[in-house]
C-alpha cells in the first residue's frame, strides 16, 4: 500500500510553518491517541502515521529532502534497507515526541520511568555507476559502528533509583515546588554499567565492522541523501539505534553523460557518412541501439531515443537518450585525398546552405518542444 503525502496526513500546506505543523500534529495525536481509542487498530495506525509525518516535517533537513524527492528520498518502502519511518512503534513515538504531548492528554499517558536514549547517526558515501542508477541496486557496505557488547552487566542507577529522573523539592513563598530533571549519572536510562569486558566503553558499547545491505531505488542522483533508519550506532542500555545517512556519488561513465533524467551521447561522424547517410549502433546504458543517419545530416543535430534515459524518482516514466551528432573533419590528408576534395571544392553541393541549416537556438527550441 502506497504511503500518503505527509502534508496530507497532518492536513497542512507545503508552506506550513514549524508552529503550524506542531499544532496540526498535536491535534491529530490527541484525536487518535491510544488512551482515547482503546483497542482501535485504525486509530492506532493513524496515530503512528501522524507521528511519522511529524518526525520528517519537523526536521528541517528531512523536510527539505522529502520536499525534493518525496517518500523515495526518505527511502520509504524500499525493502531490506529499512528506509523510512514505517518501523516506528508506540514506545518510539512516546519517547521521541514527548514534548508534543506536553505531559499527557487530559489524564492520558505520561512518561514514567527511564527514557530510551538514541544512538548517534552515521554518514557514508556510496559510489554508483550509471547502470546502478538506471536499474536500482542492492549494495552491501561495511560500516564501522558502535554495537551493544556481549557480557555487559547493568545495575540500577543509585542516584535516581532506576527512574531516570532526579526530583527536587524547593520551598518558595508560594509553598513547596517539585521539579524533575534527567538523571545526570545514567543520562535518564535508569541503569549504569557495572561490568564490562575489555574494549567496551562506559556505555556498554564496542566498535565493530558490520555489513549492512542497502537497497538503492532507480533514479537517485549525485548528492542525494537517503536515510536508513535504525542502522546507525546502537544506543546505551538498549535504546533507539541511530540512523545511517547514505550520500550518493555518481561514477562517471566512459561514453555517456547524465543531464537530469536524460542521457547524452556524442556521436562523431565522418562527413562522408553525414553526407551519404548510414546506419550504425550507439551504446545504451544496457546494450546498444541501431540508429539511421539520414543523408545530409548536419553537425549539431540531436537524435532522440525515447524512454532510454533514467527513471523518474518517486514517479512514473523515464528520460530519453539524446544522440548529439558531431561531424569529424579529417587531418593530414594524402595527396590523392586532397586532389579528390579539390575537385569538389567548387561544387554547389559543397557550399553551406544557410537557408536549410538550423541555428543553435532553433535546435534547442526543437529539443524542448
Amino acid at each position: 500500500m502506497s504511503k500518503r503525502d505527509y502534508y496530507e496526513v497532518l492536513g497542512v500546506s507545503k508552506g506550513a510553518s514549524e508552529s503550524e505543523i506542531k499544532k496540526a500534529y498535536r491535534k491529530m495525536a490527541i484525536k487518535y491517541h491510544p488512551d482515547k481509542n482503546p483497542d482501535n487498530k485504525e486509530a492506532e495506525e493513524k496515530f503512528k502515521e501522524a507521528a511519522e509525518a511529524y518526525e520528517v516535517l519537523s526536521d528541517n533537513q528531512k523536510r527539505q529532502q522529502y520536499d525534493q524527492f518525496g517518500h523515495a528520498g526518505m527511502g520509504g518502502g524500499f525493502g531490506g534497507g529499512g528506509f523510512g519511518g514505517g518501523g516506528m512503534n508506540m514506545e518510539d513515538i512516546f519517547s521521541q515526541f514527548g514534548d508534543i504531548f506536553g505531559g499527557g492528554f487530559g489524564g492520558g499517558r505520561q512518561r514514567r520511568g527511564p527514557r530510551r536514549r538514541k544512538g548517534s547517526n552515521l554518514r557514508v558515501k556510496i559510489k554508483l555507476t550509471l547502470e546502478d542508477i538506471v536499474n536500482g541496486v542492492e549494495k552491501k557496505i561495511k560500516v564501522n559502528k558502535l554495537v551493544a557488547a556481549e557480557g555487559v552487566e547493568f545495575t540500577t542507577c543509585t542516584a535516581c533509583g532506576g527512574t531516570g529522573q532526579i526530583t527536587r523539592v524547593t520551598n518558595t513563598i508560594l509553598g513547596a515546588m517539585q521539579t524533575a530533571s534527567t538523571c545526570p549519572t545514567c543520562q535518564g536510562t535508569g541503569q549504569i554499567v557495572s561490568k564490562r569486558p575489555d574494549g567496551v566503553d562506559a556505555n556498554g558499547l564496542e566498535r565493530k565492522e558490520v555489513v549492512i545491505p542497502i537497497e538503492i531505488p532507480p533514479g537517485v542522483e549525485e548528492g542525494m541523501q537517503l536515510n536508513v533508519q535504525g542502522k546507525g550506532n546502537d544506543a546505551p542500555g538498549g535504546g533507539i539505534p541511530g540512523d545511517l545517512i547514505v550520500v550518493i556519488e555518481e561514477v562517471e561513465h566512459e561514453k555517456l553523460r547524465r543531464n537530469g533524467n536524460d542521457i547524452h551521447y556524442d556521436l562523431h561522424l565522418n562527413f562522408i557518412d553525414a553526407a551519404l547517410g548510414t546506419e550504425l549502433e550507439v551504446p545504451l546504458v544496457q546494450g546498444k541501439a541501431k540508429i539511421k543517419v539520414t543523408p545530409g545530416t548536419q553537425s549539431g543535430k540531436i537524435l532522440r531515443l525515447r524512454g532510454k534515459g533514467i527513471p523518474e524518482l518517486n514517479g512514473y516514466g523515464k528520460g530519453d537518450q539524446l544522440i548529439n551528432i558531431q561531424i569529424w573533419t579529417p587531418q593530414n590528408l594524402t595527396k590523392d585525398e586532397k586532389k579528390a576534395l579539390e575537385k569538389l571544392r567548387e561544387s554547389d553541393n559543397f557550399k553551406p546552405n544557410l537557408n536549410k541549416a538550423k541555428s543553435f537556438f532553433d535546435r534547442v527550441k526543437e529539443h524542448f518542444s
